[in-house]
């Protein structure tokens, strides 16, 4: 099955509109997979989701329907979802998936963000049709991609997805929010990075946080997030054909983003001299 597939937003932790970060983007993550018959896949409700909906809005006369996938739920990965319009229109229909946190099912955690208190329109008055269910790590049946989820070391249940297009073809992998240095305590096991990389093995594309530089993420250990050359690395061993540095620093205007991506393709020259690598940005993508 060929898909294409778009970033409608790649920036980490909160949105960064502005004249300096025109070229990567603003807005949080969101990433749409389509292929061609009207029904999406989408992984992450950042900001990214707001413009995705505007798009989708634009072609009238015919019904939605998606599956969404969610890493986590921290802000940057959900703020978007009350304002995706195509909720707001009956016959619409979407079904969330995600982990719960701390004992709290994920639908709870998205009625709170759409609580009276902070925002005006609560979850239930949509007008689509809204299905979320709770996920752990393993198997997620979609109808359009056989999907593994892959516990990462970010603070909160965090999910890393494989995706594999249900009729054949170029399988991809989306780590986001992820540590891969030696920082922070989570509940993973002594053999994570071994089961990382077997979890990784082929797939053609690895979008993988590289949210700090090198001399930055010593005052980040912890914080759940890797380099642009741990992430170079990760893909090497893992023997993928293209790395997309994804979760972009909000401080980090475009000029240093291109900075990391040059440093990042001198390091893949000598470990993994084949590997394609790029910077998301928002509003490109690519077939698949």
């Amino acid at each position: 099955m060929a898909y294409q597939l778009t970033f409608w937003g790649t920036r980490g932790s909160i949105p960064t509109p502005g004249a300096q970060t025109m070229r990567y983007g603003g807005n949080t993550a969101c990433i749409s997979l389509s292929a061609g018959d009207g029904r999406l896949t989408i992984l992450d409700a950042g900001s990214g989701l707001r413009p995705l909906g505007t798009a989708l809005m634009s072609t009238r006369g015919r019904t939605l329907s998606a599956d969404i996938l969610l890493s986590h739920t921290h802000w940057d990965h959900i703020q978007g979802l009350p304002f995706f319009k195509p909720l707001s229109a009956s016959g619409n229909r979407f079904c969330v998936y995600g982990a719960a946190q701390e004992g709290v099912p994920l639908e709870e955690i998205l009625r709170r963000q759409m609580d009276p208190m902070v925002f005006p329109v609560p979850l239930k008055a949509l007008a689509a049709g809204i299905e979320v269910q709770d996920i752990v790590e393993g198997e997620v049946p979609l109808r359009d991609f056989h999907v593994r989820a892959f516990r990462l070391r970010h603070p909160g249940t965090t999910f890393g997805y494989r995706l594999s297009p249900v009729g054949g073809g170029r399988e991809i992998a989306y780590l986001t929010d992820n540590e891969l240095g030696p920082g922070g305590t989570y509940p993973v096991s002594a053999d994570w990075r071994a089961r990382l990389v077997q979890f990784l093995a082929g797939a053609d594309t690895l979008i993988h946080d590289a949210m700090y530089s090198d001399q930055f993420i010593r005052f980040r250990a912890g914080w759940g997030h890797s380099t642009p050359r741990q992430a170079v690395d990760l893909a090497a061993e893992a023997e993928c054909a293209r790395l997309m540095l994804f979760h972009h620093e909000p401080e980090n205007d475009d000029e240093t983003i291109d900075a990391l991506l040059t440093d990042a393709r001198q390091h893949a020259r000598a470990v993994a001299p084949k590997l394609v690598v790029e910077a998301a940005r928002e509003g490109s993508g690519f077939a698949l």
